[in-house]
């Protein structure tokens, strides 16, 4: 009967996808799994709207949790197994009586999982295990950070069945951010997860060791813009030293001056030796520790513009974003022959032709960019990128107001 009284409720939902997306999940855990009190949990994926390459450094972010997520029908189980089963991507079964770092092979989603459980147990939060089938409509590869909505889902899976709905966001941000350093294996910083975890637009200030975040309640639909992600199809293979190579070329400029990252040095006392910075770390790094202090002001300026409804401040300040990520920060081209980024980017100069605004989207080279496209044009500009890029390179999404929900 918990199945059909579920089924009973899927009809509240108004959106027809959404119903028949929940109704697919139900259907596979009653096939997977047995029956037991059931839920379906939401959770975003991300967009960085403008702060490319500040995290690390402990500067300032201006992100956007999206209508794009990664979804879940759960039911708790009464011993330490989880089993999950992804769409796609077939079953997943760990036990949680074992959650030291190494227990479960570093880039999986298992590694995922037991870190996620092991951080809420750090933090004095109770876990158990669970029955969940998982969907997602933040594609692997696009750079919405599908790894952030995965995480962030299953921490907020174990607060709704075992924790009462009681971890905050910065604390659920913080656990996924670990999960992914320390046993998955990849060193990224916490934007990813806070966006997703807070939900709607953030602006997220990591100089402190507690993130300061300002939620600011925005839809560029309702102001007549699309935001688009074009997926340019750029391969990041052997791209692992170029993307390294930023936060540290950064900090060895931080060093120069005494700091450990670049939030430590004031910009007057930076200023004041760029010779010695160039001599000591290079050009390359001087460049990029410019690119921090300027992108840092932007974030500010763009959160300003959007609080105050001021669009075209708005998007000088993504415009200037980009063009800075281009020639200073320099994460736009693989090599000679291959330069996607740089190609799209373009287009979508020549396409909008001086409306809205375009940027690279994340950690760049190869990858996404960031396109606010007038509602008016935006057939026009998918059909312009298309013919480039190929059917169904771009995601034309908007803001969610919402963090991790649960559906019913």
């Amino acid at each position: 009967m918990v199945y059909e009284q579920i089924e009973g409720r899927l009809t509240a939902l108004q959106d027809a996808d959404t119903r028949e997306r929940y109704a697919r999940l139900l259907g596979l855990h009653r096939q997977h799994f047995r029956a037991g009190p059931l839920y379906a949990l939401s959770a975003p994926g991300r967009a960085e709207i403008i702060g490319n390459h500040t995290d690390h450094n402990r500067g300032r972010v201006l992100a956007a949790a999206i209508n794009l997520d990664t979804a879940a029908v759960v039911s708790p189980r009464e011993d330490l197994r989880v089993r999950l089963f992804s769409e796609g991507y077939g079953l997943i079964e760990l036990g949680l009586d074992n959650l030291k770092p190494g227990a479960q092979q570093a880039g999986s989603s298992a590694a995922l999982i037991a870190g996620v459980a092991e951080g809420l147990v750090k933090r004095g939060y109770s876990i158990g295990g669970f029955d969940a089938v998982v969907g997602s409509q933040v594609l692997s590869g696009s750079g919405l950070s599908s790894s952030a909505a995965f995480e962030v889902l299953v921490c907020y899976i174990f607060d709704v069945l075992f924790n009462g709905s009681s971890v905050d966001f910065i604390s659920r941000a913080q656990i996924g951010q670990y999960a992914e350093n320390v046993h998955f294996g990849k060193p990224s910083g916490l934007m990813d997860q806070m966006a997703s975890s807070s939900g709607g637009l953030v602006a997220i200030d990591f100089r402190e060791a507690i993130p300061q975040v300002d939620t600011i309640r925005f839809s560029y639909r309702e102001v007549g813009y699309a935001m688009v992600i074009v997926n340019t199809g750029g391969s990041h293979d052997n791209l692992t030293e170029a993307y390294a190579a930023i936060p540290r070329e950064m900090k060895a400029a931080a060093a120069v001056l005494g700091g450990e990252t670049l939030s430590e040095v004031p910009f007057e006392t930076f200023t004041d030796n760029l010779r010695r910075v160039r001599e000591e770390a290079g050009d390359r790094a001087l460049l990029r520790a410019l690119h921090f202090y300027q992108e840092n002001r932007r974030v500010a300026q763009a959160a300003d513009a959007l609080r105050e409804g001021n669009l075209p401040a708005f998007f000088k300040a993504v415009n200037e974003s980009g063009l800075s990520s281009e020639t200073q920060l320099q994460n736009i081209h693989v090599n000679e022959k291959e330069q996607p980024m740089a190609l799209a980017l373009a287009l979508a100069r020549e396409t909008l032709r001086g409306q809205g605004a375009c940027r690279v989207h994340g950690g760049g080279f190869a990858g996404t960019t960031l396109n606010f496209v007038p509602l008016d044009m935006l057939e026009g500009f998918t059909h312009a990128m298309e013919a480039l890029f190929g059917p169904g390179c771009c995601h034309s999404l908007d803001v969610r107001l919402e963090g991790p929900a649960r559906i019913f």
